[in-house]
């Protein structure tokens, strides 16, 4: 299927590994041209150099902290006159923090507000200016933000906070611009790969993360991987999608023990 994204200019934050380099280069194969970008900016253009890309397809990098306005501004203005505008934004900048509530400190609970928060916001109000109509804005969220986990206590509560903030987003967006949010269960990531090795575990990477998918109660006894997240978060950018807005999309295996 083709999905009309030849051409179409696409912001990505959190892009030099992960769901964000995944979904960079999904966008690419499919023709898009893709603003990257990531606090280290060397790490990312490591990351993106070799990455396959459809006839056309165009992309430029930056090195961008998404919690600095000023930076943020230069980066997605940059985006906006190399490409002559823009048709998607996605926001994957994001870590989890496990504690529990009682060991979670008053800093940390700003540091995680701070983060989910001011990440979507300074990457949208930078973009509005360029967003041409029909764009969409995809905010990648998590299950936690319905589903509150005790170790997760302060992610989970700002999870919460920015599903709210995309759905106000899409309602004050529209009808120009569509803004939805896909919320990921466990995702093979370099966050779970270090607690892998953090672990002192003497179980391989498959026995290890099967025995936390069982922990976890996931149906499909896995971790996702980041090019599993990539496909929707990129559907949801297609103006075949053009219908629907404000909606969020779980994938997590069906973790979600919510109707």
């Amino acid at each position: 299927m083709d999905l009309g994204l030849t051409g179409r200019a696409v912001v990505v934050t959190g892009a030099s590994s992960g769901v964000g380099l995944a979904t960079a280069a999904l966008l690419l194969a499919e023709g898009a041209h893709v603003a990257a970008c990531a606090r280290d900016g060397v790490r990312l253009e490591k990351a993106l150099a070799d990455l396959p890309r459809a006839h056309g397809a165009r992309l430029c990098t930056a090195a961008c902290d998404v919690l600095d306005a000023d930076d943020v501004r230069r980066f997605v203005t940059g985006a906006g006159e190399e490409f002559g505008g823009l048709d998607g934004v996605v926001n994957n900048a994001g870590r989890s923090l496990m504690a529990r509530l009682a060991d979670t400190g008053d800093d940390q609970w700003r540091d995680e507000l701070h983060l989910k928060i001011f990440s979507v916001l300074h990457v949208v109000r930078a973009a509005q200016p360029w967003l041409r109509p029909g764009a969409a804005v995809v905010n990648v969220n998590a299950i936690l933000s319905r589903q509150p986990e005790p170790r997760l206590a302060a992610t989970s509560a700002a999870r919460a906070a920015l599903l709210n903030l995309s759905k106000t987003l899409a309602t004050e967006l529209a009808p120009d611009v569509r803004v939805n949010s896909v919320c990921l269960g466990l995702v093979d990531t370099g966050q779970w790969r270090r607690r892998y090795e953090q672990s002192g575990t003497t179980q391989s990477w498959d026995e290890w993360t099967a025995a936390l998918a069982g922990d976890r109660g996931i149906p499909l006894g896995r971790l996702g991987t980041a090019e599993e997240v990539a496909f929707p978060i990129v559907a949801l950018l297609s103006p075949r999608a053009s219908y629907i807005t404000g909606s969020a999309l779980d994938v997590g295996g069906g973790v979600a023990r919510y109707v």
